[in-house]
């Protein structure tokens, strides 16, 4: 007498059939990371570019100055006043564009955090709306399936 295996593939499909997966929840989680995605994208792009603005404005600002400082001179201690003309503005540059940098990190850092945070709110949100739907989903098929089984 051979025993014979039951074939679980009916019992598998009806149960999957009674617990309905909504694939909505994960579509609009996956939208609101693509939209996130999206706008940190544009701030990162943002600072970039105003990072580079004031890398080229410091720049021609530094060639500028530097004209002076190679120009023929009559007297030698024209070119000492040049020199420390020169270290002098270039010390006072740095110290400007590199407030400006400062400025500009701030900026991406408080504009980072509001977008987490909301984006923290709409993740709680959307999770929140997804699981008592399941939940809802869950009990509903439950309440089917002990009503079929009496």
């Amino acid at each position: 007498m051979a025993t014979q295996t039951q074939d679980f593939t009916k019992i598998m499909q009806d149960m999957m059939a009674s617990f309905p997966v909504d694939t909505s929840a994960m579509q609009d989680a996956f939208k609101s990371q693509a939209a996130l995605g999206e706008k940190m994208s544009k701030l990162a792009l943002e600072a970039a570019e105003k990072s580079n603005e004031i890398s080229s404005k410091w720049t021609k600002d530094t060639i500028a100055k530097l004209g002076a400082v190679t120009t023929v001179k009559a007297e030698p201690t024209e070119y000492s006043k040049a020199f420390t003309d020169f270290a002098s503005s270039s010390a006072e540059m740095a110290s400007e564009n590199l407030a400006a940098y400062a400025e500009v990190a701030k900026k991406v850092q408080m504009e980072t955090v509001e977008l987490m945070m909301a984006a923290g709110k709409d993740f709680s949100e959307d999770m929140t709306a997804a699981t008592k739907k399941a939940t809802n989903e869950a009990t509903a098929a439950a309440k089917k399936a002990t009503a079929q089984a009496k």
